[in-house]
């Protein structure tokens, strides 16, 4: 019988406080999923707690299936952030929009890929691509 290669131990080999912890920190990435995917609706507010929480956590997740989101996660804010600083300062020349829309289509991407990765168990296979 061949086994899993997806990083993931069966819960047998698993202690009820790791089951536990893991269960918490896979609950804590949907919710920071969510963080992200609403932040056209706040304003950028629910990003900024996001991004907070992912450098607050970033270390419990060290050695989980769920280091690999984290990192996509850190990546995704700070690489639309640079996106969108570009876009802002090309407004003047009227090229700021086209690129705002590409840097939010990308974003949304990048918040569903994650969380499709996240929901099916899957760690993302290489959290520093860019798409």
């Amino acid at each position: 019988m061949e086994q899993s290669h997806s990083g993931y131990p069966p819960p047998s080999y698993q202690s009820a406080v790791e089951i536990d912890r893991q269960r918490s920190l896979r609950t804590l990435t949907h919710v920071l999923y969510a963080l992200y995917a609403v932040y056209w609706l706040t304003g950028g507010v629910s990003v900024l707690v996001a991004i907070i929480i992912n450098y607050l956590k970033r270390g419990e997740t060290v050695g989980t299936p769920y280091e690999a989101h984290f990192e996509w996660q850190i990546r995704t804010f700070w690489m639309g952030l640079v996106g969108h600083l570009i876009g802002v300062a090309l407004l003047i020349v009227l090229i700021g929009v086209p690129i705002l829309w590409a840097v939010a289509i990308w974003t949304l991407y990048r918040i569903i890929k994650g969380w499709l990765y996240l929901y099916d168990n899957k760690p993302l296979q290489n959290p520093r691509a860019w798409f």
